[in-house]
């Protein structure tokens, strides 16, 4: 930057020369989306619900837009200014080594339970579709192969795990774009359900469309947090871009955001209106088990959950080969052991990754409970850590006086919009617990 007049906005920076940009720009809207299109694709009805109606849970979905949208941003340029290539190495060269281990422990947590609820979807959806191949056998007499927990250790051994091994997470781009048509079909398949008025269904004329108050429509805030959390990858999936620009990399998280916002805004608003306050949290769990366009629907949306399991994998094993890596500098053993993301490291680590997800979520009792504090969660790193990092790059970049006030104003709004959402969902988490 030397000899160059102060910037009058944003400078773009060198970008970390770690990552091997091997995907385009195409690729990277289609992870970020499938990213976003997981398992709170489910549980939009039931928060349009929660909020009151289709109105204020439409609001709300379009003020988090803004903050989403410019987060992704934001975790692009932080990139670009730091030169790291994760997630968490980011936050830790531009706010220091404490903010750095708060993200990491904050990380793996949230990471760890989206994966409980992935695979927590994946086994009602299994379940259900054993039900439906299986008419009539009663819950007490059902075979033991079609029990979720040999069901779902299987699927996990035999497709969960492979996609989840490569070393570089531009493979997804291959099955993100399935993965994104499974998810663009049931929010078809929801719509069309409730204009064809099927018969069996439950249905309310006139579901209420205002919210009982103003808490009742920010209640939905750790759900869309839940539903939209594509920022773990977005520092990944940005190094691994080419061309990488910042102004390309706003123009790929606009449009995966708007379409992301599009396919759940049908589901929620058609889910909702078709079954009202009777809607469930997982909304599949509320159409018959025997109708034929349903059970389709089951078996891809299980398609698109496993293919964003492996994406939520690979950052989570990115914290842990960083652990690693910092662990083994200056350490004696074997050159295998040194390079994390060598085959002797990495395959091990996944392996305890699916199988401790797999083990918790086989007794988890309730996919709800799951999205309220992996929702809340998610706002460190939706809101908190970006306005952070944006502060803290306003200390060392040559901004123009303004824009550093307009920006450093954002970072703070930001920063407590986040630890908002983060308190008003723990403490509604705590209350149902009580």
């Amino acid at each position: 930057m030397e000899g160059q007049a102060p910037s009058r906005g944003l400078v773009e920076k060198p970008l970390p020369a770690t990552a091997t940009p091997t995907l385009s720009s195409v690729g990277a809207v289609f992870i970020l989306l499938k990213s976003a299109l997981g398992a709170g694709l489910l549980s939009f009805p039931w928060a349009f619900h929660k909020a009151g109606g289709v109105v204020p849970a439409f609001l709300v979905e379009l003020i988090s837009l803004v903050f989403l949208v410019s987060g992704l941003v934001i975790l692009g340029y932080a990139a670009s200014v730091s030169g790291q290539a994760t997630y968490q190495s980011v936050v830790r060269g531009l706010c220091g080594p404490a903010v750095g281990k708060l993200c990491e422990a904050c990380f793996l947590v949230n990471l760890f339970m989206i994966s409980v609820a992935f695979l927590r979807v994946i086994g009602d959806q299994l379940e259900k579709l054993c039900d439906s191949l299986l008419p009539g056998s009663p819950l007490a007499l059902r075979p033991w192969y079609a029990d979720q927990r040999f069901t779902l250790p299987l699927l996990c051994a035999l497709l969960v795990l492979p996609l989840s091994a490569p070393r570089e997470i531009a493979f997804q781009k291959h099955t993100s774009i399935l993965g994104t048509l499974a998810a663009c079909y049931l929010a078809l398949v929801v719509t069309v359900k409730y204009y064809l008025r099927t018969p069996g269904l439950v249905r309310e004329p006139r579901p209420s469309l205002s919210p009982s108050s103003w808490t009742s429509a920010f209640s939905v805030f750790p759900t869309i947090c839940f539903g939209f959390q594509c920022h773990e990858a977005a520092v990944s999936v940005y190094c691994s871009t080419r061309p990488r620009s910042l102004s390309r990399w706003a123009l790929v998280s606009a449009l995966s955001l708007l379409a992301c916002c599009l396919v759940y805004s049908l589901t929620g608003a058609y889910g909702f209106l078709t079954f009202g306050t009777e809607v469930s949290a997982d909304v599949l769990m509320s159409y018959p088990g025997d109708d034929v366009v349903i059970v389709v629907a089951r078996v891809l949306f299980a398609v698109s959950v496993v293919t964003v399991y492996p994406i939520v994998l690979f950052l989570g094993r990115s914290v842990m080969q960083d652990f690693w890596r910092r662990s083994c500098r200056g350490a004696w053993g074997p050159r295998e052991l040194a390079d994390p993301s060598g085959p002797w490291v990495r395959m091990p680590l996944t392996v305890l990754w699916v199988t401790v997800t797999l083990a918790t979520a086989l007794f988890v009792p309730d996919l709800s409970e799951i999205v309220s504090i992996t929702g809340g969660l998610s706002s460190f790193f939706i809101f908190i850590f970006p306005g952070l990092c944006l502060i803290c790059a306003m200390g060392i970049e040559p901004v123009g006086p303004r824009a550093k006030c307009c920006l450093e104003a954002w970072g703070v709004l930001s920063v407590l919009v986040g630890t908002f959402i983060f308190g008003q969902s723990t403490v509604a988490a705590l209350l149902e617990l009580l």
